[in-house]
């Protein structure tokens, strides 16, 4: 998610420049399949509550927040990078140690400054795999190379805290309980890669949601895929400790998104939530714009954008709180309990 200012209260981006994906090497699979990425994975899970098969509990910010600490303190986390590949490694132990079938989502792209090849990877995490009506929870789970809004060291070290860790850290923690929820809707937990893969400003954005986008779109066309998303989320910057998620304006203005932004909010406001405002406040090309306008997903923005440590050196965990988290992971939780 990368917004430039157009007036006061609303933003536009580049996220949907023409993407740069070379190749691919694995197409998303049927529900079932089982493709884990990555070596064999040496870290253990995060989640006691996955881990000793307790999937009664509610969203526990507390450890929302260590997972958030956990993969911030693999610092900067580019694509390509070795810190990715370790991160990687954390996500595919933990979501398979909860139940869900972990799947890699291979693709290049070739660095527009180098000329050469860089291996991106998406993840994808099912939870229920037999159910072919199913919701789509997104992440972009890469960080910008750089800081490079940061007025003191905009070549210093990106750590990412909020943007890009906390959308991960929700879904570590909903992994708890989305194994147990019962009804007729399957869940997918996706986590892009390359969404800031972006070292000038004539860089494209979204490469990870863009390249699952057309694959996703190439299957139903075809008739290979035994399953199909109804709605989807993308998770992305809510772990700021002042933490005010507006709805994001295209999310209310697509007649298609509309309908999920005011039952999330719907639920925000029976569990009394009050970070979450109903109102629009700001115009984001996030990884939700391909989903929709080449997956033909329906699929909303959460998204706190009024963050003063965006792209700067001050995107650390001290500028984030367990207590956002929950309020988020929380709402996104209960709305999934409701799926009909």
């Amino acid at each position: 998610m990368h917004p430039h200012p157009r007036i006061a209260s609303r933003i536009q981006c580049r996220a949907c420049a023409p993407l740069l994906v070379a190749a691919a090497v694995c197409i998303l699979p049927l529900p079932g399949q089982r493709i884990v990425a990555g070596a064999e994975p040496a870290a253990a899970p995060l989640s006691q509550a996955a881990a000793d098969g307790d999937v009664a509990l509610g969203f526990s910010g507390e450890r929302a927040m260590a997972h958030l600490e956990q993969i911030a303190n693999l610092g900067p986390r580019p694509s390509g990078s070795d810190a990715m590949r370790r991160q990687r490694e954390i996500l595919v132990a933990h979501f398979r140690a909860a139940g869900g079938t972990v799947t890699g989502q291979t693709f290049q792209i070739r660095d527009r400054q180098t000329g050469k090849a860089v291996a991106m990877e998406n993840l994808v995490v099912e939870w229920h795999p037999q159910r072919t009506e199913r919701v789509l929870l997104g992440a972009h789970y890469d960080t910008r190379p750089f800081p490079d809004r940061d007025p003191v060291d905009p070549r210093g070290t990106f750590v990412g805290a909020n943007d890009g860790a906390s959308g991960v850290a929700v879904l570590m923690e909903l992994a708890a309980a989305v194994a147990g929820i019962a009804g007729p809707v399957g869940v997918d937990f996706v986590l892009f890669d390359a969404e800031e893969y972006v070292f000038t400003p004539r860089d494209p954005y979204c490469l990870g949601s863009g390249f699952f986008a057309r694959q996703y779109a190439a299957g139903q066309k075809s008739g290979a895929l035994a399953y199909r998303y109804r709605s989807g989320l993308v998770l992305d910057m809510v772990g700021d400790a002042d933490l005010q998620i507006h709805q994001e304006i295209h999310s209310v203005t697509w007649p298609d998104t509309r309908p999920i932004v005011e039952e999330l909010w719907g639920v925000a406001a029976r569990l009394g939530v009050r970070q979450f405002v109903a109102r629009p406040k700001f115009e984001v090309d996030d990884d939700h714009v391909p989903l929709r306008m080449i997956g033909r997903i329906p699929t909303a923005d959460i998204i706190d954008f009024d963050y003063p440590a965006w792209h700067t050196t001050r995107d650390t965990a001290t500028a984030c709180s367990g207590e956002s988290l929950e309020a988020v992971g929380s709402v996104v939780l209960q709305w999934l309990r409701e799926q009909r």
